[in-house]
């Protein structure tokens, strides 16, 4: 039985959370993960950490498959997922409908908590520079490098939270409101690889296969995502 090792983006922690213990039952395999921001994760690996499989935004991976870090053959698309808008427990719901209500919900917003190097954060910052209202937000703006930020709602430290939905759905204790209206949305694809000179690459053969039978895709639509 192999002890393998996977790479991973914060968004996947609830998939993999309910998965694995699933995958090292049915196998006996046991499956240390690691979880950061993608351009995190990315660093880590340019300095040379390596682990047996990686689940990162597809865009990471094809660089990652071109430069012979990752074995190309064993790419393949796991999840989808958007970005969404939650509130604190008990905080009324805003209108985020459209683009011009979800800016009124920005404006309006005591507080705004969202990531420094997470996919979904660096998104939002290019959206409130495009809406015009970037120092406005930036006033109140509650950030981190990455992690739940809606944790930051349940501490009291936030009133409003954007991140990826996975992400805000996997914290207990908020109200998620809704996804960014489609004009501002950007879905984020993850795809999941072998790492070229993984020490165990037909145990996490292995695991990708599992992570695509169809119970598997029923819990990753169950946290927010939409199966490869």
């Amino acid at each position: 039985m192999a002890n393998l090792k996977l790479f991973t983006s914060n968004g996947q922690r609830t998939v993999m959370a309910a998965l694995l213990p699933q995958f090292e039952k049915a196998t006996g395999h046991r499956v240390e993960a690691s979880y950061d921001p993608g351009q995190v994760m990315m660093r880590r690996i340019a300095s040379g950490e390596r682990a047996d499989l990686l689940i990162l935004g597809a865009e990471a991976l094809d660089e990652l498959a071109g430069q012979g870090t990752i074995v190309p053959e064993s790419r393949r698309v796991f999840s989808r997922c958007g970005i969404g808008v939650a509130v604190s427990a008990g905080s009324p719901r805003p209108d985020i409908g459209s683009v011009e209500a979800f800016r009124r919900a920005l404006l309006a917003a005591p507080s705004i908590a969202y990531t420094i190097e997470g996919a979904s954060g660096i998104h939002f910052a290019s959206v409130i520079e495009t809406m015009g209202i970037a120092r406005e937000v930036q006033a109140k703006a509650v950030r981190q490098p990455g992690g739940l930020v809606g944790e930051l709602l349940v501490a009291g430290k936030a009133q409003f939270a954007i991140q990826q939905i996975p992400e805000l759905l996997a914290v207990p204790g908020i109200t998620y409101v809704g996804p960014l209206p489609g004009e501002l949305q950007k879905t984020t694809v993850s795809a999941a690889g072998i790492f070229a000179g993984s020490a165990h690459p037909d145990a996490a053969r292995a695991l990708i296969e599992y992570l695509f039978t169809p119970g598997a895709a029923s819990v990753v639509k169950r946290m927010g995502h939409e199966p490869g």
